[in-house]
């Protein structure tokens, strides 16, 4: 009673193993070479820096840390590695970046702790970003 709704086995399988073979090994997938050199061209040349910070976090530990430890504090994207962080914002401020320290919030976000070089002043940054 109960009616086949599978298709015929010639429609599933090759013809034959060494046909299967030869059509897979005659098309190569243009797709597979051409792709990290298109994605490693796109890193180098269209890096946004606020695409990997959202904005700067604004609290009194914050602007304590920008007065006496020379820190930055920058909410940034959660996938942001600190090689990333850290380009971004020699990128953004045009700075030196010491080191960057991360820490996932309660809420789910992503805080990067970024410490500048001492040639660089993160009070002028932290002015110029409009911050304090």
């Amino acid at each position: 009673m109960a009616k086949e709704t599978s298709l015929p086995a010639k429609a599933k399988q090759p013809a034959s193993p060494a046909k299967a073979l030869a059509t897979a090994a005659a098309k190569p997938s243009p797709a597979a070479k051409e792709k990290p050199a298109a994605a490693a061209t796109a890193l180098a040349h269209d890096f946004d820096p606020y695409d990997v910070i959202i904005h700067p976090h604004l609290a009194e530990k914050s602007m304590k840390m920008i007065e006496l430890q020379n820190n930055l504090v920058f909410m940034v994207r959660r996938t942001a590695s600190k090689r990333a962080i850290k380009q971004a914002v020699e990128q953004g401020f045009a700075v030196k970046v010491q080191s960057v320290r991360t820490e996932i919030t309660r809420k789910g976000q992503k805080k990067a702790y970024v410490r500048l070089a001492p040639d660089s002043s993160a009070v002028d940054i932290a002015t110029r970003m409009g911050m304090v």
